[in-house]
């Protein structure tokens, strides 16, 4: 099958498709299309010679020559909104339409080469969680029951600094990290404000991006400094346990939404059900997975509505969680390869409940 002709305007640095296309970073918009099976990159000046110099199989052209020859032909400079670019294409009665999905559905299919960058980008959360774990347990606990280092309370904040720090040296871009304990916690996308206290569950969860290759890696963990009460070490033992039983459903063939359907049954059967309660959502509130690569959150996605199916070189996360306000939060996220007979966990960090 011949390839269908493509277009996209974007900066590398912010649209997975793009970089996926050509294979480096720049932060603003340029132009690539696919014609015939070819690809064409048109870079500005600051661009043009590192675009050149990346094997990607496309042909290089300066923007700004192309411009200019548009604008001899009596041609208005291209809209950077792909609204107006489209507009101004038909006007040329060229014809187009919007592409539904992926532009480079292959994306969601791991090949050897991204499957190391995946893995190094998952080494990069493994040194964020290490120095943040690592920083609690030589932290102490006043008599207010906070967290404190040398005397002074530890924050979300500082605890979270701690983290970044750790993946930035590690090559790593660490964006929206989430320290959230207690309470804050049982919002799911909730990155924590103030001090920690101890005795009750931590979430760390660490998404950072390889400065070096763009690829993403996903790991949380959920820890206590101190002593965790029974409650908390029952939901633990039960998020643990149903990672565990998605993970061995994880093998070519089998529906996405099937693996999310069966960590809510289970959660139903410990006694764990979801539902409102004085108007906020609690239980297993969110999906159970997703893919991961270029982008934090891609195909395929394992949650009750997705009509995906698992495939070989799928890599997919598993996150289950729990998610009570009068006993806090538990959320454990390791990452999977999809292969011929079952899956890899390629997350290999060790998992501690008190620090």
């Amino acid at each position: 099958m011949p390839e269908e002709n493509l277009l996209i305007i974007a900066g590398s640095e912010h649209d997975a498709d793009m970089l996926y296309a050509v294979g480096f970073f720049a932060p603003d918009p340029f132009i690539y299309a696919r014609v015939d099976g070819r690809g064409h990159v048109f870079l500005g000046d600051l661009e043009l010679e590192r675009g050149r110099s990346v094997d990607n199989g496309c042909r290089v052209h300066s923007l700004k020559k192309a411009q200019e020859k548009l604008k001899i032909e009596g041609h208005k400079r291209p809209s950077t909104f792909p609204l107006g670019v489209a507009r101004q294409l038909r006007n040329l009665k060229i014809k187009i339409k919007p592409k539904a999905g992926e532009f480079f559905e292959q994306r969601a299919f791991k090949s050897a080469a991204e499957l190391k960058r995946v893995n190094a980008a998952l080494m990069m959360a493994e040194v964020g969680l290490a120095e943040g774990i690592n920083f609690l347990k030589h932290c102490d606990i006043n008599k207010k029951g906070l967290i404190t280092h040398r005397d002074i309370p530890v924050t979300s904040e500082r605890l979270r600094g701690v983290i970044d720090v750790a993946v930035v040296q590690a090559g790593g871009l660490a964006s929206q990290t989430i320290v959230a304990g207690g309470a804050q916690a049982c919002d799911p996308h909730e990155r924590g404000h103030g001090p920690l206290r101890a005795n009750e569950p931590i979430v760390l969860d660490v998404f950072p991006r390889s400065q070096k290759t763009g690829y993403f890696g996903d790991m949380a963990r959920t820890v206590v400094k101190g002593r965790a009460s029974e409650a908390v070490r029952k939901l633990y033992h039960t998020v643990a346990c149903a990672q565990e039983a998605a993970a061995a459903m994880l093998k070519p063939g089998v529906a996405a939404a099937d693996v999310h359907h069966t960590v809510d049954t289970f959660f139903v059967a410990e006694g764990y059900r979801t539902g409102r309660l004085n108007g906020r959502a609690q239980g297993f509130i969110h999906s159970l997975g997703h893919g991961v690569g270029l982008q934090l959150h891609e195909p395929p996605f394992l949650s009750p509505t997705s009509s995906d199916h698992l495939q070989t070189g799928h890599v997919v996360t598993l996150e289950p969680a729990l998610y009570y306000p009068e006993i806090g939060a538990v959320r454990l996220e390791d990452v999977f390869l999809i292969t011929p007979k079952g899956n890899r966990r390629l997350s290999k960090f060790e998992r501690v409940l008190e620090v």
